[in-house]
């Protein structure tokens, strides 16, 4: 089973959060990069840029594939991972840690009741 740490929220399309008092910390599930193999690129978007709840915000690349990256909540994007477009290599590595894509503001801490605990999460994943 994949790693899943207890404390993250999760969405079907295979990101998570860590909500540190109003931010949101988001990247991809361990379950996700496994899927995809060796990641070679990551687009990421803009600090100031406003993302909305399930909408894209980036891709990341693989040598398999190229997948759209979905944004578990809506706000404004206040920090960017930039080690990732020298080291996408990360997200493979500590997909929890180093591996983080963007930080939002929340703009509505009540979206994250539509995200899924990681037992949830493990039932997605289990198909």
């Amino acid at each position: 089973m994949s790693n899943l740490p207890q404390e993250l929220k999760y969405s079907k399309e295979h990101e998570w959060v860590r909500v540190e008092g109003n931010k949101a910390y988001i990247g991809i599930t361990d379950f996700a990069q496994s899927e995809l193999g060796d990641i070679v690129f990551v687009e990421l978007p803009e600090v100031g840029d406003e993302v909305v709840q399930n909408s894209t915000f980036g891709t990341v690349e693989s040598v398999k594939t190229v997948s759209d990256l979905y944004s578990p909540v809506s706000g404004e994007i206040v920090e960017v991972n930039e080690s990732l477009a020298d080291s996408p290599e990360k997200v493979n590595e500590s997909p929890y840690g180093d591996g983080w894509m963007i930080v939002v503001e929340l703009k509505d801490a009540g979206e994250l009741d539509n995200l899924l605990s990681a037992d949830q999460y493990a039932e997605v994943i289990k198909g």
